[in-house]
């Protein structure tokens, strides 16, 4: 079980790596390690989800006015979720009032799995600012691809096998797309980023 659990951690790696080359080479270059600058090259943020603290469908004039951290995974995730997560609710510790100018959008990419209980809980266990979000598998489909986000979901003889990059990003209050990070190791840059975005 350790074996898949690291194999899955160093493919999501993999993964993240490869994005970020990708964005890169369209993007406006590396701001620090591990975070490129897609301003003006990356489309603005566009989805229809239903969101899982109140069961509404939300799209991305639900956020308007706020930053919206677009992060994808799912609840059964061994280790790069929280990890992510966890990292991105110290980041909105370090905001401080600032925080309730920030959504964490967490777009399941297991819906099958991830009914909308089970998507409230995980996310309120990290932060109220991070909702869970669950579509259809060609609306999930749809919104990563339009952010050249790779996932896969295979049924195995031994469950399910969920692969999955560990890209976040970052849209302003406008929904214009901004920066890209493959890590949220930093948390006290991230929350210098956002603060800068939200002056």
């Amino acid at each position: 079980m350790y074996k898949a659990m690291r194999y899955s951690s160093d493919m999501t790696r993999i993964i993240s790596i490869l994005l970020l080359l990708a964005l890169a080479a369209c993007g406006r270059g590396e701001m620090r390690p591990g975070v490129t600058d897609i301003a003006g090259v990356m489309p603005d943020l566009k989805f229809t989800m239903q969101r899982a603290n109140d069961a509404a469908w939300v799209t991305q004039d639900s956020y308007r006015g706020k930053i919206a951290v677009l992060y994808f995974g799912y609840t059964n995730c061994p280790d790069v979720c929280p990890a992510t997560l966890s990292n991105l609710a110290d980041v909105l510790k370090d905001l401080g009032p600032h925080a309730n100018d920030v959504r964490i959008l967490f777009v399941s990419v297991d819906p099958a799995r991830d009914n909308l209980a089970a998507l409230k809980e995980y996310a309120g266990a990290f932060a109220p600012q991070i909702d869970g979000l669950r579509g259809s598998n060609n609306e999930i489909a749809k919104l990563a691809q339009r952010y050249r986000v790779l996932y896969s979901v295979t049924k195995t003889d031994k469950g399910i096998e969920v692969m999955h990059s560990g890209s976040v990003f970052i849209f302003d209050r406008g929904g214009h797309a901004r920066e890209v990070m493959t890590t949220t190791a930093d948390e006290k840059a991230i929350a210098n980023d956002l603060a800068e975005i939200l002056k």
